[in-house]
Parts: C-alpha cells; structure tokens; sequence
C-alpha cells in the first residue's frame, strides 16, 4: 500500500516539475528580447521580433497624439544620422524629454518601428548653487525689466505640476513660503531626482507670457 502511494506521490510531483518547466518556457518565451543597437534595430533584419533598444531622444522627434507617444532614438556612440522610430501608449514618465537615454523593450513591425511596451529613461542629477539666484517673488518685483533677459531662479517644484516634455509647462516652481507661482517650459530631459517638492536652480529667459523658458534645471547643490 505505501508503495502504491509513493509510486502516485512520484508521478503526481513529475507532473507538477514538468507543468512547470513548460509554464516557464512559455512565459520566458513571450517576455525574451534581444539587445540590440539602433543601428541594428533599424537595419531591418529584426523586424518582426522582440527587442530591447537602448539610445538617445532625437531632439524634438517626439509628438503625442492623446496618450500615445511617438519619438526617435540614436546611438550615443554611433552615427547620429541612423534612427529607429518608436511609439509607447502606456504614459510617460515626467523625465522623458530631448536627449534623455531611452531603454525601450517591444516588437519591431513591418515598417521598421519599434511598438514598445516597457520605456524606461534615465539622465544623470545635476546640481547647482542657488547663490545669486532670483526667488520667484523678487524675480516677479523686477516686473517687465527682465523679460528676455538670461536670468537664474531657484524655487520649489510645486505638487502635481511635474509633466513630460511636449506637454505644455513642464512644471511650476513657488518660493518655498508659498505665493506667486513661475511655469517653467522646458524640453530636455529631467533626472529621477527631480519630482515634486524639489528644489531647483534654473537658467533661461523669462518671456512676455511670464514664462520662465529654461536652459539648464539642477537640483539645488
């Protein structure tokens, strides 16, 4: 009788191990990519297969139509002429923006385009000084006279304001105390270490709309 049930015991656990092993094929399968440069990305001979692409926003290449993403990646170390054109539809990180690095994992279809369903950005933190750095309510006091002017400002990020490039102000700062409040346009790309609450230094030029158009955001050093 034990020996019956230990025979069962064995070929129940040889089912399981062997159910496993093909749930794990299958699914090991579906989510497998190649890594793969731009160049060879572009080249063609993926199309049809799954991927992972790792290169750098083309300046001003993307464009969102409602929640779908389009933009066009290089490599860094490569030909900066040879892109590959991407398309992501499940929302952007506020840190995507020109030049940022884009790690994008999906299919390549028959046009040669990337259909990604992971994007992850990165961009190295940058800091600096916030010495002889405007408040947003002294910079407001100066009214007109420095519009158009390159000026530096520090402030703090206020909540819910962070949003991707190519939609609209890309944040708005406040003086810690509270009080007017600077949207700030900016297109390039934003370090993780910058979210809501942040303090930040920023150069640009305040234009006639009371827009600050930044150059250059840190972190405040």
């Amino acid at each position: 009788m034990q020996k019956k049930l230990k025979k069962r015991l064995f070929v129940v656990t040889g089912v399981i191990v062997i159910v496993v092993i093909v749930v794990l094929a299958i699914v090991g399968g579906s989510t497998a990519h190649k890594s793969l440069t731009v160049a060879e990305a572009a080249s063609g001979s993926h199309n049809g297969e799954r991927v992972q692409v790792t290169g750098k926003v083309v300046e001003n290449s993307y464009s969102f139509l409602g929640d779908v993403l389009t933009f066009s990646i290089y490599d860094e170390a490569g030909d900066p002429s040879v892109s590959l054109k991407v398309v992501y539809d499940k929302g952007v990180s506020s840190t995507f923006g020109n030049e940022v690095t884009a790690i994008c994992t999906g299919a390549i279809d028959d046009q040669g385009v990337l259909q990604c369903s992971e994007l992850v950005t990165k961009c190295p933190s940058k800091y600096e000084s916030s010495v002889d750095a405007l408040g947003v309510e002294q910079l407001f006091s100066y009214g007109d006279d420095l519009v158009g002017k390159p000026i530096k400002v520090s402030g703090v990020i206020q909540s819910g304001s962070l949003k991707p490039a190519g939609q609209g102000d890309r944040f708005v700062i406040a003086d810690p105390a509270g009080g007017r409040e600077l949207p700030v346009l900016f297109s390039d790309a934003l370090s993780e270490e910058i979210q809501d609450g942040s303090t930040v230094v920023l150069t640009g030029v305040l234009n006639a709309s009371g827009k600050l158009e930044a150059t250059d955001v840190a972190l405040k050093g």
